[in-house]
């Protein structure tokens, strides 16, 4: 494995304890792929460094059990701002 992707691994991982950022912030935050930031954390870090990997893993498990949530809000809000229901006054 190259220097750069093992210094990148690394600095990756240290961003996701830092922040629990999930993988496609953390992806945006480098400007590279979620597929490298996820294989990069999944595949290389436990060469690296395996404690470092367990830490993250456990971020990444608790980001994964929560996305349906995130999902769920943020169809919640795009909906809420595109379907304005009109106010009727049933009051007679």
């Amino acid at each position: 494995m190259q220097n750069y992707i093992r210094k990148r691994a690394v600095k990756v991982a240290q961003h996701i304890l830092q922040t629990s950022n999930t993988v496609r912030q953390t992806a945006e935050v480098f400007g590279i792929s979620k597929s490298t930031i996820h294989k990069d954390v999944a595949e290389r870090l436990p060469r690296i460094n395996q404690e470092l990997y367990e830490q993250v893993k456990a971020i990444l498990d608790k980001n994964k059990a929560e996305r349906h949530i995130r999902g769920g809000e943020a169809t919640k809000q795009k909906y809420a701002s595109s379907h304005k229901l009109p106010n009727l006054d049933l009051g007679g």
